[in-house]
């Protein structure tokens, strides 16, 4: 499949742009009329540095309001048209992408409009260019694909074709499976791109919140899968309006949007296997397919990175963790309970982020801790790793002493190191043997009996890119975000989850305002929840042994009352010992939070059959976080 992306996706210069999609491993580009007319580089010197760098300009884009015209302002349009017939020849590109009006002035003749396109055809061809026609979604009189493309059909000349995309066609919940009828002579070009559904004018959806493919609510491996069928074989490109990606980095942006044509690529050649093998599909695409791997089915572990061990190591000790080992060749320990083991490796500073406050003088409260990386078995880590490499992810570099365990691991887009690993019969992986842990180290107190979920942190820049990554190279699904209010705005919400629920992955982005300090430190942590099935004893045990729970006021416990009508001594108890509850339709859910550490703190809980996150409690925490955090910098 040939893959291109619109240089109105990426931030930077036009020729940034152009660098970055080759890095990225596109086959072209569409040129984007503003990043041309914008830049110093000549028509003739960027056609030049694209093929230098490996990338066909597959589009000029776009000609606005070129037809659906009165005859005077037709005549305008001939002559715009001659004049950018003579820059795509400098610029190399043969396919013009041609808008439906917008205009109120906009002609709303059918038969006019075909005529109109078969002039423009004339013109076209003088030039030796193709004109893609695109019914644009708030066109006035031209909206939806189905009349565009007839459009086209009735204009009836071999310059003039259609132009598909998929916001357009999706965002007015048009149905895609005509577009597999469709004759593939007069398809010319296709563009994609995912959205959220969003109760939102679709021309202010349209210029601000697209995503890359896997990242929204759209169905596009329907889309995609309606168009092999109609026997296409041109270009499928990306064109994302979003104000995020304009303003992230436009190397990982475009390794996001290859990752995103990769992953949907391998989803349409599967959901088309069958067809394709009993020849059914006019197969004119070739369909490639990303190594085979599944969703991982458990946790091996965790990794905390720390700058303050002594003070890690504690927090670990009070919640009835013992150390396992030492690594044999590296500055690592590990720490066990139960089937949960944590990787604890010191550090001179924070990898993922800066430090948030002078090391000079941190309390235990300030300390750094991060989670730095995480652990999932898998049925085959050479084949989870090698798919995730395919869609762009980089390897962790890991040096390895002879007679080690091969450790495959990559980064996700936010600096969380991801490693696949296999379970072995017994429970223990192979690589405990190198911390010197040879036997089950269940013990007869631990009172942890796995990980509930790790509830990792997103900036603005990269949540709709971890998104993605979850989802094509670890096979986890995502639910419907929710919205959490704190101190300093709501915090968004979003669970990726394997399909036997085992691994749950809440991603949480920050408010803006905390990213620029209002809630320096606990802007949103993350978090390790760890499960019970004694979550009060488990409490008990951490208070004997001098942990800081984080406190909760007690206005919520009379909250408690109201809502759950829950009996005085229940409720003492919970007081007591700093615990929070909820319920569902499935049962009850009893928690605690540890103070935070740096950017982790740990959560242990205690579900009845209950099954969500305890959303009703999560603005009770942030609100404690900070105040815990103001009256320490006070």
């Amino acid at each position: 499949m040939h893959t291109s992306i619109a240089t109105v996706c990426l931030s930077g210069t036009l020729e940034e742009k152009l660098q970055a999609a080759a890095s990225a491993g596109f086959d072209g580009v569409e040129i984007f009329t503003q990043d041309l007319v914008v830049s110093p580089t000549s028509p003739d010197q960027i056609r030049r540095r694209a093929q230098d760098a490996g990338l066909s300009l597959d589009l000029y884009q776009p000609f606005r309001n070129g037809v659906e015209l009165e005859a005077h302002a037709f005549q305008d349009s001939l002559r715009r048209l001659n004049r950018t017939g003579e820059l795509m020849n400098q610029l190399g590109t043969d396919t013009l992408l041609v808008c439906s009006n917008v205009a109120s002035s906009a002609v709303a003749d059918d038969a006019l409009v075909a005529e109109q396109l078969h002039q423009l055809g004339e013109v076209a061809q003088e030039h030796g260019i193709r004109l893609a026609y695109e019914a644009l979604a708030w066109g006035t009189h031209v909206n939806t694909h189905d009349h565009a493309h007839q459009l086209v059909m009735d204009a009836d000349h071999p310059a003039v074709g259609t132009c598909l995309d998929s916001f357009h066609i999706l965002s007015r919940g048009s149905d895609p499976a005509d577009i597999a009828e469709m004759d593939p002579q007069k398809l010319f070009f296709v563009q994609l791109a995912d959205a959220p559904l969003m109760h939102l004018d679709v021309l202010s959806w349209s210029r601000h919140h697209r995503v890359f493919p896997g990242e929204g609510d759209f169905d596009l491996v329907n889309l995609m899968s309606h168009l092999v069928r109609s026997g296409y074989s041109g270009p499928v490109s990306l064109e994302i309006f979003n104000d995020s990606f304009r303003q992230a980095d436009v190397h990982r942006t475009a390794v996001d949007g290859l990752r995103s044509l990769r992953w949907l690529e391998d989803q349409t050649r599967r959901t088309l296997a069958g067809e394709m093998h009993d020849g059914a599909v006019r197969d004119r695409v070739e369909l490639q397919a990303l190594p085979e791997a599944s969703a991982p089915s458990d946790w091996d572990f965790v990794e905390l990175r720390t700058t303050s061990l002594g003070h890690t190591t504690r927090l670990l000790h009070r919640l009835g963790f013992r150390l396992g080992g030492h690594h044999r060749s590296k500055d690592v320990q590990v720490w066990l309970q139960g089937p949960v083991r944590v990787v604890v490796s010191e550090a001179g500073h924070s990898t993922r982020r800066e430090p948030h406050v002078d090391p000079r003088a941190r309390s235990e409260h300030q300390a750094v801790a991060e989670v730095s990386g995480l652990g999932f078995h898998v049925e085959d880590p050479a084949a989870a790793f090698a798919r995730a490499v395919e869609l762009g992810s980089t390897p962790v570099p890991r040096e390895q002493l002879p007679g080690e365990v091969t450790l495959h691991g990559v980064y996700a887009p936010d600096g969380t190191e991801i490693f696949f690993g296999t379970g072995c019969a017994d429970g223990l992986p192979e690589w405990l043997s190198e911390f010197g842990v040879e036997e089950d180290p269940l013990g007869a107190g631990d009172l942890i009996t796995g990980i509930d979920h790790v509830n990792v942190a997103q900036k603005w820049q990269h949540y709709d890119e971890d998104v993605l990554f979850y989802t094509s190279a670890l096979g986890l699904t995502s639910t419907p975000a929710q919205e959490v209010p704190g101190p300093s705005g709501l915090v968004r919400s979003q669970v990726m989850c394997s399909p036997d629920q085992t691994i749950q992955l809440p991603l949480n982005l920050a408010p803006t305002a905390a990213e620029q300090g209002s809630f320096v430190g606990v802007a949103y942590p993350e978090h390790i929840a760890l499960a019970s099935t004694d979550v009060r004893e488990v409490a008990r045990r951490a208070h004997r042994r001098g942990l800081k729970f984080l406190g909760i006021p007690e206005n919520y416990y009379q909250d408690l009352i109201t809502r759950f009508d829950l009996d005085a001594q229940t409720v003492d108890e919970l007081r007591e010992l700093n615990l929070l509850y909820d319920r569902d339709d499935h049962g009850d859910f009893l928690h605690f939070y540890t103070r935070t550490l740096g950017d982790v703190f740990m959560e242990v809980v205690e579900r009845r059959g209950y099954t969500g996150f305890g959303a009703e409690d999560a603005p009770v925490r942030l609100a404690a976080q900070y105040r815990l955090q103001q009256s320490h910098q006070g």
